[in-house]
């Protein structure tokens, strides 16, 4: 097996919510700030390739084995996309992502159109 080649060098966690599940998102953000984590802004409407509302959390590769396992235990009804950050947008969104809750459909065209950041 060869070694990849692609670095990570971030993680993202992106946190959905409704009108319904905003109390929701509030407390899973609560706890995420006891983590070294960068908070994003809360987004209430679709933005970007994101379907819902939301809030992004950045964090660093070595913060991944304790932000993941809580969110996966913590997010109550919330679905949540973690993906890395490679430089390649598409594929850190669709290839390389991982789901906790529903799977949802993200608008990757925005992303195709926006190209890679390599």
């Amino acid at each position: 097996m060869q070694e990849d080649s692609v670095q990570i060098t971030g993680f993202h966690a992106h946190v959905y919510f409704d009108t319904a599940t905003r109390e929701v998102a509030a407390r899973v953000r609560e706890g995420l700030s006891n983590f070294d984590v960068l908070l994003g802004r809360w987004h209430d409407k679709p933005i970007g390739p994101h379907p819902k509302s939301m809030y992004q959390v950045a964090f660093s590769p070595d913060q991944f084995s304790k932000v993941v396992p809580w969110l996966m235990l913590n997010r109550e009804v919330l679905d949540i996309l973690v993906h890395p950050e490679t430089g390649d947008d598409v594929k850190d969104h669709t290839n390389h992502a991982l789901w906790l809750g529903e799977k949802l459909e993200l608008n990757i065209n925005f992303l195709q159109q926006l190209g890679t950041t390599e």
